[in-house]
């Protein structure tokens, strides 16, 4: 089992206990915002279990119907995931008309905070966990859902202020508002979840400081070529897609200019990792002279 299932399965682990956290808060206090701030990590259990589907699919070879690998289903996942955060927000906020037309006080609210807090807290540590391993794994599933238990984590720092001060001023519309609040803040989450893993499926090229990086490896490392010219890149879960095309002198040897390509791919892939690399070599009569210059 790799690393990035590992954790998927570990994450949808701590989402069931936190669940069970905030379904105990609930059922002890009675309070509308503790109920809504459980229905919100109902669907992060969903959210999870989607996440460690889409990194069991994502690990398959590539094979006959998938020549470029599975990876891109992970950005499958993290749409549904965005999509889920914003479900989270509508019910809440169903939640929160409701309790605005017939509030009350909840019961026994500060065991209630006790475990609401509990529960954050277990959120925050495994959220950053989760994003730096996402990230160094390039997995969209994972960072996805460690935007998701952020999310989570502002559900329930809301829903605990408010809670605190209807205890202490007794004025009981302040649980609602502050449940309202924090969905329209998970419903921006949402927002920006779905525009970064929809601009994935779009195959949008990699960010410019990485085309940056690919620019300078192929311009210091392309010694005896003359220039690189139509770079094109994208990303697809923790693959970098990159092709272009290489100018060599007219009278080079095809493998003169196979070892320089060779030469470029090691420093690519040494410097990005998980890379697919294609380099279409020209003569100089082909040169454009724009992109990128061999140095």
């Amino acid at each position: 089992m790799s690393l990035t299932e590992r954790t998927a399965w570990t994450s949808l682990g701590i989402g069931l206990c936190v669940l069970m956290l905030k379904g105990i808060a609930w059922w002890i206090t009675g309070s509308t915002a503790f109920f809504a701030e459980m229905l919100e990590t109902v669907v992060n259990v969903a959210a999870a279990s989607a996440a460690l589907m889409a990194v069991r699919y994502s690990a398959m070879p590539a094979d006959e119907n998938h020549p470029y690998g599975h990876a891109k289903v992970e950005y499958f996942s993290a749409v549904l995931e965005g999509a889920l955060i914003v479900v989270a927000a509508t019910l809440i906020l169903q939640q929160v008309w409701g309790a605005l037309q017939a509030p009350h006080f909840p019961d026994q609210p500060v065991t209630g905070l006790v475990l609401s807090s509990a529960a954050a807290a277990v959120n925050v540590v495994w959220a950053t966990v989760l994003r730096r391993r996402g990230k160094r794994l390039g997995s969209p599933a994972l960072v996805a859902d460690s935007h998701y238990l952020m999310a989570d984590v502002v559900t329930s720092v809301g829903v605990v202020i408010g809670v605190f001060l209807v205890t202490v001023t007794g004025l009981l519309w302040l649980d609602p508002v502050m449940a309202g609040v924090t969905a329209l803040m998970i419903l921006f989450s949402g927002y920006r979840l779905l525009r970064e893993s929809i601009g994935g499926l779009m195959d949008e090229a990699a960010p410019a400081e990485l085309q940056a990086k690919i620019r300078e490896q192929v311009s210091t490392t392309a010694v005896g070529a003359l220039e690189a010219h139509d770079l094109r890149t994208r990303r697809a879960g923790r693959f970098t897609f990159i092709d272009f095309h290489l100018v060599v002198p007219g009278e080079m040897s095809v493998e003169a200019a196979h070892e320089i390509c060779d030469r470029i791919e090691a420093a690519l892939r040494e410097s990005l990792g998980s890379a697919v690399i294609s380099i279409h070599v020209e003569p100089d009569r082909k040169a454009k002279h724009s992109g990128v210059v061999v140095l």
